[in-house]
């Protein structure tokens, strides 16, 4: 065969490599050789191929014995080398609804589609990661609320002496002041008795204060009719012996109420004592009370107007109504000058000797000590009355509004006492009303917007019902 466009550069085509131009074709149009590899191999004398041709694979591998290499090979020689095709043929198939991922990889076939939920998840999963350090300080601060103020630990830290200090105060509650030893209770002074005690324990609770709530009905040694308001100098003795560590005690009658529960005693008085006090009793002197001492025997602190003028000399905090000392709401200090003062108030002589001429009992004996003893003067100071012992209108009443005395809803007075109020007037539509405006008036800002909401609907109501009533006239 002639190959007239061969590259071969022998003459008439073909190839000088033997048994590449050798004429191996056969009837089925297959190339064959015509006879078997038999020796080596023959070439002619002008470089062709001799007669006895060869194949090209037999001719290799005979290159590669002359050549001194073993035709040994470790490749695809091992047995998962040689069957890993059937191998994989038969692992199982895993399909995801008409997917197989077995299948060959095509474009936009076999692969797998996040649904949205994951989708959404990863990049919230994402943006946490990215804020973890917020997210740390912001569940820190959440538990530190949630330990400090819904739990009693923060009752726990507001007693301590060097957080809140409010181990240093007890508050002290007669339950039986309102009825007295002499005469049953009906079920208004009980429910009077039961809003007033919930009210302070409440706010002893938030503040981390003590709270002694004396049964006055048990006391029969008060059972005399001249002594039965003389008892309160006797329970604040009892209550310095039960609470050693305490340094101020706050008397309060049944009929007060405590308006502004967000008030604590420290920042409210005791943290600037000298500002919301008083020594002078000339700035408001009801009673005319000459003051001070003009007798030249007593020393110059007896003969001052304020006494040393330091605080830790006060050891007794007083307001004063129209009519005098008010004892509803004050306050005494631990000192030797108190015991002092209790044992000569308790003095049975006083009680016995003036109790047809004193009205209103242990008040009336007090003011008789500041009026006579130059030394009860030095240690007392007086506070403004609605710091703590706000009135209610009618209380007071010849005076009419008092700004004084009379309560004050702009102000956010601290403390109501609805103060004779068994002489003529209501005292439980006292005492609820006021518990009523307390509770509106420290409402949460949840409560607030829930507020505002019905007052909406009530209003558009009525102005609904007001539009119909004038379109039927």
């Amino acid at each position: 065969m002639s190959l007239s466009r061969s590259p071969s550069p022998n003459r008439g085509g073909g190839w000088s490599s033997p048994g590449l131009t050798a004429p191996f074709d056969d009837v089925g149009g297959r190339s064959s050789p015509r006879k078997p590899y038999g020796g080596e191999f023959p070439f002619s004398a002008n470089g062709g191929a001799s007669s006895s041709n060869v194949t090209w694979a037999s001719a290799q591998a005979k290159s590669d014995e002359i050549n001194g290499y073993p035709s040994f090979s470790t490749r695809n020689n091992g047995f998962f080398s040689r069957n890993a095709r059937k191998l994989s043929r038969s692992l199982p198939s895993f399909t995801r609804g008409q997917r197989s991922y077995a299948e060959k990889e095509k474009l936009g076939r076999g692969r797998y589609k996040e649904s949205r939920v994951r989708r959404i998840a990863a990049h919230i999963g994402m943006m946490i990661w990215r804020l973890r350090l917020r997210l740390m300080i912001l569940l820190a601060s959440l538990l530190a609320v949630i330990l400090f103020y819904v739990t009693p630990m923060h009752r726990a830290y507001r007693r301590a002496s060097l957080l809140g200090g409010g181990s240093k105060f007890v508050i002290i509650l007669a339950a039986n002041q309102g009825g007295g030893v002499m005469e049953w209770k009906g079920p208004r002074e009980w429910a009077i008795e039961r809003d007033s005690v919930k009210n302070k324990k409440k706010y002893a609770k938030k503040w981390g204060y003590d709270l002694e709530i004396t049964d006055m009905s048990t006391k029969k040694r008060y059972a005399h009719e001249w002594r039965e308001s003389w008892e309160k100098v006797d329970t604040i003795r009892n209550c310095m012996r039960k609470y050693p560590k305490a340094e101020w005690f706050w008397w309060m009658d049944l009929n007060t109420f405590i308006m502004e529960p967000s008030y604590s005693l420290q920042k409210h008085i005791f943290n600037d004592l000298s500002a919301n006090t008083y020594r002078d009793i000339n700035d408001y002197n009801p009673l005319n009370i000459t003051h001070p001492f003009k007798s030249p025997y007593l020393d110059e602190e007896a003969r001052s107007a304020v006494g040393d003028g330091k605080l830790s000399s006060v050891d007794l905090v007083i307001p004063q109504d129209c009519g005098g000392f008010n004892l509803g709401s004050f306050f005494v200090r631990r000192s030797t000058w108190t015991d002092r003062l209790l044992d000569v108030w308790w003095d049975p002589v006083g009680y016995e000797q003036k109790h047809m001429e004193w009205e209103h009992k242990e008040q009336d004996a007090l003011e008789h000590l500041y009026i006579n003893q130059p030394w009860i003067r030095p240690h007392t100071a007086f506070i403004p009355q609605r710091k703590i012992n706000s009135f209610p209108m009618g209380a007071c009443g010849d005076n009419g509004e008092d700004q004084r005395i009379h309560y004050k809803e702009a102000d956010r007075d601290f403390v109501v006492n609805m103060a004779g109020c068994e002489w003529g007037r209501d005292c439980w539509g006292e005492m609820y009303n006021f518990r009523e405006l307390s509770n509106k008036l420290n409402r949460t800002p949840w409560e607030k917007f829930k507020d505002s909401i019905s007052e909406a609907i009530k209003r558009r109501k009525e102005s609904k019902k007001a539009a119909e009533e004038e379109k039927k006239s």
